[in-house]
């Protein structure tokens, strides 16, 4: 390519079926290079460094390496953009990674978007820019097409998403976090519908009434905000789809006998705890879809469940369809344990390349509110946590000091810490036999009780939840693509166990719950899809104690769990039933009141756009 502004030819050669097509360009802020697409992605050699290497050049005998990338794969390109006739630079000192520019040059442009991982922390994902340059039009035309049709073909990448953002969500970020990372669906070519709610359960409403067409025609839904907004999304679709069977329970269990296999679906009519705020403004700060309040409840049929003959049926699991989160909230343990990292960039980049990661969800079932009420089924489900005693007060407390944002949970921490509340209940869990179900390294550390000064098995002997995980992708022996369950009571494999006595706390985890309070989660080797529930029964014990207990849960490799009056529990099933009045639960951040509840899990039931962490 000439450098004196003569026109030059257009320069790309076909080549064999791993290399599409060779020309000489100019990349920005390095140089004039050697691009060739190939089919998994772009690669390029500066000309000049090809020279100078045959030369054996060297600056004062040290012979200079260059650090800047030179490929890009497409899996990890989202975007290519022709952006007109414009300066590309070019450095001086190429060999060092382009610290000085050199001369300019004025041609046609195109960008390609990728994404680059951080070197110091793995998880987190930032955008970059790759501009190119040619001087001739047609050239620049030719390799953005045919970089658009290697994009196209990409397996996974959404193109039709419904966004529900939460202004309000943690400190009342939302709809500046949708605003930041809108740019990108926008070159994604994304199309996205986004609905900013104005009432609590308005997400619920419309997720539990949308049809079949309507989801049929999505890739996903998004939500800008945080675990309990999730949550709302999350229950709005499943309580009106997932049919199920109620979870296992013991034969002395009050709805044993009543267990037909059929949920009662609540109504959407009735009200629903969720995130969002009474009192928000009513104009919503970014332009968007409007919730229609007619359609809340009309798309239900007599028995509860959507109609059908809206369009084909929506099956859950659902291979396809996923539900992307936008980190707005006040605790974002979700993100975290699906991420790596609390970046709501890091997640709009997840989402627009098309990752997937299994989610187990957790159904609740609450069969009585309190100690006098009649038995009336309510199912909820969890994506993340479900906790009682310590849990379930601090969340109940920290309703009174809204106005104070995320800052009212650790007030509302500490005041129910030195409280010291205990609770009498009983709790019975499901134990299956793990040398069928997990694998050697798994054997010996589920299921038991942990002693104190033992201590729990070394890091590198916990087989933490990450990119590809092998866990999470291990096969169950038997599953039913439709109606997804862990094992029964009736199973040769598994027996119930019973635990009674005074607790101060009782948490059932899905995942390892990680967050900034508690860097290494609630339980540090829990799996995002290996189909069973984390027990953690925390007996009634002096407040020093417990206060050791909460210590071990904020230290980076700490042992939350080892401690004489600690329960650990790997089950897919349980169930609880208080012995006082009235018991509060904390599912996924929001209330739940139940004097009596079960519980299961189902493997993989959701997907998500996300990968795992990088540990």
């Amino acid at each position: 390519m000439e450098r004196d502004g003569d026109k030059s030819q257009p320069a790309i050669q076909a080549g064999d079926e791993d290399r599409i097509l060779t020309s000489n360009v100019f990349l920005d802020h390095v140089g004039e290079v050697v691009l060739t697409l190939s089919s998994d992605g772009l690669s390029w050699n500066l000309i000049d460094s090809i020279q100078k290497e045959q030369d054996g050049s060297s600056c004062l005998g040290i012979k200079l390496v260059r650090k800047s990338e030179t490929a890009i794969k497409f899996s990890d390109a989202y975007a290519v953009e022709y952006i007109g006739w414009g300066l590309v630079h070019e450095s001086i000192l190429a060999n060092t990674g382009g610290f000085l520019l050199g001369h300019g040059y004025e041609m046609y442009r195109f960008a390609v978007h990728g994404v680059q991982r951080s070197m110091t922390q793995p998880s987190l994902l930032a955008p970059f820019v790759y501009t190119f340059g040619h001087k001739d039009l047609e050239t620049c035309q030719v390799l953005v097409n045919q970089i658009t049709a290697s994009l196209d073909v990409e397996m996974g990448r959404p193109k039709n998403l419904l966004v529900f953002v939460h202004p309000k969500s943690g400190k009342g970020n939302g709809c500046r976090t949708w605003e930041s990372v809108a740019p990108i669906f926008s070159l994604a070519k994304v199309k996205t519908q986004v609905i900013v709610t104005q009432r609590a359960g308005q997400a619920f409403d419309f997720m539990s009434s949308i049809t079949n067409k309507e989801l049929n025609s999505l890739d996903g839904v998004v939500a800008v905000g945080g675990d309990g907004f999730f949550n709302e999304i999350l229950n709005g679709l499943l309580s009106s789809r997932l049919k199920a069977p109620y979870p296992p329970a013991p034969t002395d269990f009050v709805n044993s006998g009543e267990n037909d296999g059929n949920v009662s679906v609540r109504d959407a009519n009735d009200s629903v705890s969720g995130p969002s705020d009474q009192n928000e403004d009513n104009s919503p700060l970014l332009p968007g879809l409007r919730l229609n309040e007619s359609r809340s409840t009309h798309f239900r049929s007599e028995d509860g469940c959507c109609d059908t003959d809206q369009g084909p049926e929506f099956s859950l699991p659902n291979e396809w369809f996923r539900f992307g989160i936008i980190p707005a909230g006040s605790t974002d343990a979700i993100v975290i344990c699906t991420t790596g990292t609390r970046d709501p960039t890091t997640s709009a980049l997840h989402i627009v390349l098309g990752k997937r990661v299994c989610l187990d969800i957790a159904q609740v079932v609450r069969w009585k509110t309190t100690s006098a009420s009649e038995h009336e089924p309510c199912v909820r489900y969890a994506a993340s946590f479900a906790g009682y005693g310590f849990y379930g007060d601090v969340i109940t407390e920290s309703e009174k000091y809204r106005w104070m944002g995320p800052k009212r949970y650790d007030y509302a921490g500490t005041m129910v810490f030195l409280r010291h509340w205990s609770y009498e209940a009983e709790i019975a869990y499901l134990e299956v036999n793990l040398e069928k179900t997990s694998s050697p390294s798994e054997n010996g550390f589920q299921s038991s009780r942990t002693k104190a000064l033992v201590g729990l098995p070394k890091k590198c002997e916990r087989m933490i939840c990450r990119v590809q995980c092998n866990v999470c992708n291990t096969k169950p022996i038997s599953t039913s693509p439709r109606h997804p369950r862990p094992p029964t009571q009736n199973s040769e494999e598994s027996k119930w166990l019973r635990s009674k006595g005074r607790f101060l706390s009782v948490g059932a985890a899905v995942i390892s719950c990680r967050n900034e309070k508690a860097p290494d989660g609630l339980v540090a080797d829990a799996h995002l899809s290996d189909g069973f529930l984390h027990l953690i029964l925390i007996k009634d014990c002096p407040r020093a104690l417990y206060l050791w207990h909460l210590m071990q849960l904020a230290r980076v490799g700490g042992n939350p769990l080892n401690f004489d009056f600690v329960e650990h529990h790997k089950t897919p099933a349980f169930t609880f039933t208080s012995s006082g009045k009235e018991s509060v639960w904390n599912v996924d951040g929001e209330i739940f009141q139940a004097h009596q509840l079960s519980a299961q899990v189902f493997r993989g039931l959701v997907n998500l756009f996300a990968s795992g962490p990088e540990v």
